[in-house]
């Protein structure tokens, strides 16, 4: 789960008000500001529209043994999701069929 200091931090990289990420992410100010201020009284699915359109314009959340942090990589079109997974390195993810 991504915390409020890492999506403040996102936004400070994409040079975002908070205005702009909630239009962005589809949600009420009121609910960003609530989420970016670690109250805990904030839906999930708030938490997770946020995350969504941060990594949509190129921010990776990071986590390790270390602590958290958050990385602004550029997005070529032709690059997968930060949210899809390589099958194998350097190779894109492979179609699934249903």
């Amino acid at each position: 789960m991504i915390t409020s200091r890492q999506i403040r931090a996102a936004r400070s990289l994409l040079g975002w008000t908070q205005e702009t990420l909630a239009d962005k992410a589809l949600v009420a100010l009121t609910a960003l500001k609530r989420l970016e201020s670690e109250r805990l009284d904030v839906r999930e699915t708030t938490r997770d529209a946020v995350r969504k359109a941060l990594e949509a314009h190129g921010v990776i959340f990071l986590q390790s043994a270390r602590g958290l942090g958050v990385m602004l990589v550029d997005q070529p079109e032709d690059l997968p999701s930060p949210s899809q997974k390589y099958d194998e390195p350097n190779r894109p993810p492979s179609s699934v069929k249903v």
